[in-house]
């Protein structure tokens, strides 16, 4: 006879130099999922934390056996913590979310009523954010714009990386979609299957800073447009035309000229020309550079993670 528990719902939080509001996430999820009054089980990821975060993962998974700590080797970056917590999740439906308190605990009774319904994937859409500038929204607002005119699918406007997916786009997930260079939030949302939104409230940091700099909201924001659009490696062929054209135009007005027996003053013209080539072509290369490193990555078939080691309640048990 079985009497394995079934897991119904997995939570996965990624951290990375969350030592001052570790403990406070901890507590307000936990309040959460008791008022549910399910099975569940809470994945921590550490992101090759350098504070002191691995210590405090470490005793509240020695007190609670709802928690799993995840240790990485060192740092992979935020998508691949958010992949090995779906990696090691058993629960029916998962949740990936922030440890910063941005995504709120709170909203999870609604994600859950939603699973129930049979939606296989639910994208958290936010609504606004309480400590961003106008310019961070506008940036935001841009991007998904931008991305959703150069992709041949749609994506779900300010999804974040809370969401929620079922146990088959969960099998999905760590079986396919293996690339290296991804957007999570975006893979979701293209797997098909029967999909939702809820709308959110992002709420302040609850302590420290965010650890996305310009460069990597600016590598992100590359990795996604390389993931779900060719159009950029196109920009080439248009150029191309577009350069084309203006040369027969050149060529028309330097004949014309020439019958009027008019002199043409060209070094200006020829200086901008080729200044403005060289520009576009360097541009263009740069695009096709980016592929063929995304391309580079993939070929040599690294993991995407190095576990270090995984730690709860139960394997402090075995080991003592």
């Amino acid at each position: 006879m079985n009497t394995t528990k079934t897991t119904e719902c997995s939570i996965v939080a990624s951290v990375f130099n969350e030592h001052e509001g570790i403990e406070a996430f901890y507590k307000e999820l936990s309040a959460t999922m008791e008022t549910l009054q399910i099975s569940y089980e809470i994945l921590f990821v550490n992101d090759g934390s350098r504070d002191n975060s691995l210590e405090l993962l470490k005793a509240i998974a020695e007190n609670d056996a709802h928690v799993k700590v995840v240790d990485f080797s060192r740092n992979y970056g935020h998508e691949a913590a958010m992949i090995a917590g779906i990696d090691h999740s058993a629960g029916n439906f998962v949740i990936c979310m922030d440890s910063d308190l941005q995504h709120p605990p709170v909203s999870i009774p609604q994600i859950k009523e939603k699973m129930d319904e049979g939606y296989d994937v639910v994208t958290m859409v936010r609504k606004k954010r309480e400590d961003a500038s106008v310019f961070q929204e506008f940036r935001s607002r841009t991007f998904y714009k931008i991305l959703n005119k150069m992709s041949d699918v749609t994506l779900d406007e300010n999804a974040s990386d809370f969401f929620a997916i079922s146990k088959r786009v969960v099998a999905i997930l760590q079986t396919d979609y293996r690339e290296r260079t991804r957007f999570l939030r975006g893979i979701i949302q293209t797997v098909g299957f029967k999909k939702t939104s809820i709308e959110y409230v992002a709420q302040k940091r609850f302590a420290g800073k965010s650890n996305y700099s310009f460069f990597k909201l600016l590598k992100l924001s590359l990795a996604a447009i390389s993931s779900f659009s060719k159009l950029p490696l196109q920009i080439g062929v248009v150029t191309g035309l577009f350069f084309m054209f203006a040369s027969v135009l050149l060529l028309i007005y330097s004949l014309v000229m020439w019958i009027l027996n008019t002199p043409i003053s060209g070094y200006t013209t020829l200086v901008v020309a080729l200044c403005a080539f060289a520009g576009i072509q360097l541009f263009v290369m740069g695009i096709i550079g980016i592929y063929i490193s995304y391309i580079f990555d993939e070929i040599k078939g690294r993991p995407i993670y190095l576990v270090n080691t995984v730690i709860s309640k139960s394997t402090e048990n075995e080991e003592k």
